[in-house]
């Protein structure tokens, strides 16, 4: 229930995006996005997920380089994980012991995600929405995720450049992988956040906030007008709107 309302604190009318308006914060400053802080990496549900199974520091030193004769999947060297990605080896070691712990094979499934999810936001729907990340998560779509996927992913989504994050959720918004977003899949993902979230947001959002926000989007993205957004659209679009990329903080809220 703390985290219900953790999530309720962090939420507000712009989880779903507004591109008529800037958020705004309760002192009436414009959004800025977060620094990487410690504080800020801990709020993310996949990581709290992660480093509640952590076993002490004082572990078995073979887990600091990331090996584990007992698990079906080995993950790569962690000074080769530590250059892919933006965390330090500290906390690629963290990261590491708690997914070992809850996740013997080296592999997370859906049903996992799903579970995570169902935890964080108990007070609605989060399946859907857990899907469609699992999805994104799955880099190879064989229904599995390694734990260098896993690292890689949130590495982008917590500290990676702008460019980075709007490629990932442009991939998120993808949902059959064929490299263009059409209105209905982008209103499938706002769905499943609202469904999962929004009903627990202040102010709180009417059923057709979610239609409303991909319309907006898409007057916006779809230059041509042919019905469908190329990644070339959507990059342009987003980085070039101040407004859009405020509304981007939906995936600090809830990931």
């Amino acid at each position: 229930m703390q985290r219900a309302k953790e999530v309720m604190k962090v939420s507000d009318g712009s989880l779903l995006g507004d591109p008529g308006r800037t958020p705004l914060s309760k002192d009436g400053v414009k959004w800025q996005r977060p620094r990487l802080t410690r504080q800020a990496l801990m709020r993310c549900c996949l990581v709290k997920w992660i480093l509640s199974s952590a076993a002490p520091q004082g572990s078995d030193s073979s887990d600091s380089e990331l090996e584990l004769s007992t698990v079906r999947h080995q993950p790569e060297g962690l000074d080769q994980l530590q250059a892919q990605t933006k965390f330090t080896k500290k906390e690629l070691q963290s990261l590491y012991r708690g997914f070992k712990n809850e996740c013997p094979t080296g592999l997370v499934d859906e049903d996992t995600f799903k579970l995570i999810y169902s935890q964080f936001f108990p007070q609605g729907d989060s399946s859907t929405y857990a899907h469609f990340l699992f999805n994104a998560f799955d880099a190879d779509g064989n229904g599995a995720i390694r734990f260098e996927d896993f690292v890689v992913g949130l590495s982008i989504l917590l500290r990676g450049t702008v460019h980075e994050k709007l490629k990932w959720a442009f991939n998120l918004y993808d949902i059959n992988k064929d490299g263009y977003v059409t209105k209905e899949e982008m209103l499938a993902i706002m769905k499943s956040i609202y469904d999962m979230m929004g009903r627990h947001t202040y102010p709180i959002l009417r059923e057709d906030a979610p239609l409303e926000h991909v319309e907006r989007f898409f007057q916006k993205m779809d230059r041509n007008q042919d019905g469908v957004v190329t990644i070339d659209e959507f990059l342009e679009t987003c980085q070039k709107d101040e407004n859009i990329m405020s509304s981007m903080q939906l995936f600090e809220n809830v990931i």
